[in-house]
């Protein structure tokens, strides 16, 4: 999944992260305090044209709000061009037993349809990429071309996350497939504990 989609799922990640905040509306919410035991793989088919070479993030805990430390290395054998669509499953444990959490508000196991739409979204066409990004000269707009991508170890400041009372303490599997016109491009699976606070 390399650079295309390394920086794409850091960016559905970081997404996520502000439709839970964006989508809380009580005074009372949950804030989240650390990220914590953080693993990834690929999941994707052989001939899957994308994959993630790598994908490292520091300290872990991960604290919130925070300083993260992260590099990433991909590639993919073919233009990633809109539509893109992403298809997100989020499990977690209960009980011993993995639970499939479903959609609720965009969050949970939903599918996005065009995630090109959610790069437009959070950074504006004509507006630079964020930092890192920008630094390393890398893209944050479809279409993204054939090719390999490295993020050099950068530092990332992490602000307040507020989350839905479904999403708290607990251990959680994300898988995220990527597609184009019904294709499977790619497959990347995580897991993390959350730990949280309720605040007033």
């Amino acid at each position: 999944m390399k650079s295309h989609i390394s920086f794409i799922t850091l960016f559905a990640a970081h997404y996520v992260f502000l439709e839970a905040s964006c989508n809380s509306h009580s005074r009372n919410g949950w804030k989240l305090t650390k990220v914590l035991g953080f693993s990834w793989a690929n999941c994707g088919k052989p001939d899957d044209p994308a994959y993630l070479k790598t994908l490292n993030l520091s300290p872990d805990p991960i604290p919130i709000p925070g300083y993260l430390t992260a590099d990433a290395s991909g590639t993919t054998s073919v233009e990633l061009t809109s539509p893109l669509s992403v298809n997100v499953t989020l499990e977690r444990e209960v009980a011993g037993v993995w639970v499939k959490i479903p959609c609720i508000d965009e969050l949970g196991s939903c599918h996005y349809p065009n995630v090109c739409d959610l790069l437009d979204q959070l950074i504006p066409p004509g507006q630079d990429c964020p930092e890192p990004l920008q630094t390393y000269g890398l893209p944050c707009h479809c279409p993204f071309k054939a090719g390999d991508y490295s993020l050099p170890s950068s530092g990332i400041n992490i602000p307040d996350v507020e989350l839905p009372g479904w999403l708290t303490n607990g251990n959680y599997k994300v898988q995220g497939i990527l597609g184009s016109s019904e294709k499977e491009l790619g497959c990347i699976k995580v897991s993390f504990s959350l730990h949280s606070s309720l605040h007033k």
